[in-house]
């Protein structure tokens, strides 16, 4: 079954106090939206449309060059933010033919949900085919649900009768409210259902919008059947302010370095140590409190890196040791060591084998 998917990266994100569009904040060195884009991989989409609005010119440049291939995406603009059903009906207009003869799956994701993993939205699509359900959601459960749409469904013994609709928060009762699990505003579409249920939104609501979630209202009360696929919070949590940010950080960073400490590099104090996404470590690599590996470093096998030392775009070949030093796109060679106290600036190159001393600065190429 064809998979294409629509990424909503149009809101402002004003909690967030920032120049910056909120798509683009960085989390362990990758825009937030392309932690979501980078999710769909084991979907192989046919096409990835990313609606973008706020600061749409910055989000597209940025999305373009850091675009993997296999995403094959295109942009569209929602001029006008007027909810999350218009931004989504806008992502549609990018799809091509007649969606009434098109029975193909769209998944349909926020863009601020960075920490959502491939293996939950292949679960997703998964159940989605397998009952060959009209919308399938991605719910959780919530300690304390503020702030999101509560799932209704049909009162049954074991609590999991059929999905009714979705309620935001602002038009649910006093009774709905109590309600913990949630929609995490992640979908799986029919799209020959999608798009005739989107035209029909009303702004009828307290915030005088468009809502996505009346689209699961309305196909079940058409009769089509909506199934849910339950996911960790920790994975469905969106990032609308600083404080989120830093959590999501302090989350992916957790789950980097456990795969890098799985993978054979050794971390004296993993919360001492932070790695980006975008970071490649060698074998046998030992990691020092207070080491910070940013951007497209490279680290080969065998080095040992830190205490104290942030290394931005680096590359250092097998065997190095660099301690208590600062470099910016600087190539040290193998076996080398740099330090204590050494400052690479841009262009820097360390030979192989070179011991650089203390208090060293290396001359740009």
């Amino acid at each position: 079954m064809t998979v294409a998917a629509i990424v909503l990266a149009a809101g402002e994100g004003s909690r967030m106090r920032s120049a910056r569009p909120k798509p683009l904040h960085l989390i362990c060195g990758r825009p937030m939206v392309m932690h979501v884009i980078h999710a769909l991989e084991g979907l192989d989409p046919e096409r990835t449309v990313v609606v973008v609005g706020h600061g749409a010119e910055r989000v597209t440049k940025k999305v373009q060059e850091q675009a993997p291939e296999w995403a094959n995406v295109t942009f569209v603009e929602q001029t006008v933010q007027r909810g999350t059903g218009d931004a989504a009906m806008v992502g549609l207009s990018a799809f091509p033919g007649d969606d009434l003869d098109d029975t193909s799956t769209v998944v349909v994701l926020p863009g601020d949900t960075p920490l959502l993993q491939a293996h939950s939205l292949d679960e997703l699509v998964a159940a989605h085919n397998a009952h060959q359900y009209a919308a399938t959601l991605i719910t959780s459960v919530l300690d304390d649900p503020t702030g999101y749409g509560r799932v209704i469904r049909q009162p049954s013994k074991d609590g999991n009768g059929r999905v009714l609709r979705i309620v935001e928060e602002r038009d649910a009762t006093p009774e709905e409210r109590a309600i913990r699990e949630v929609c995490t505003s992640m979908y799986a579409f029919r799209r020959d259902l999608l798009g005739p249920a989107l035209r029909h939104l009303s702004p009828d609501n307290a915030q005088g919008e468009y809502y996505l979630t009346d689209v699961v209202g309305s196909l079940a009360a058409m009769g089509h059947r909506i199934g849910c696929v339950q996911v960790p919070v920790a994975e469905t949590q969106g990032v609308n302010d600083r404080w989120q940010l830093a959590l999501a950080e302090r989350e992916l960073r957790s789950r980097t370095n456990r795969r890098w400490l799985l993978n054979g590099v050794t971390m004296l104090d993993p919360r001492q140590t932070f790695v980006d996404v975008t970071v490649q470590l060698g074998r046998d690599v030992t990691l020092y409190p207070g080491t910070i590996l940013q951007g497209d470093t490279v680290i080969g096998d065998g080095c040992e890196i830190g205490p104290d030392t942030r290394l931005v775009d680096c590359t250092v070949g097998d065997g190095a040791v660099v301690e208590h030093a600062v470099g910016r796109d600087s190539e040290i060679g193998e076996g080398a060591r740099v330090g204590p106290y050494a400052f690479l600036p841009t262009g820097s190159h360390v030979h192989a084998n070179a011991v650089t001393g203390a208090f060293y600065t290396a001359p740009a190429d």
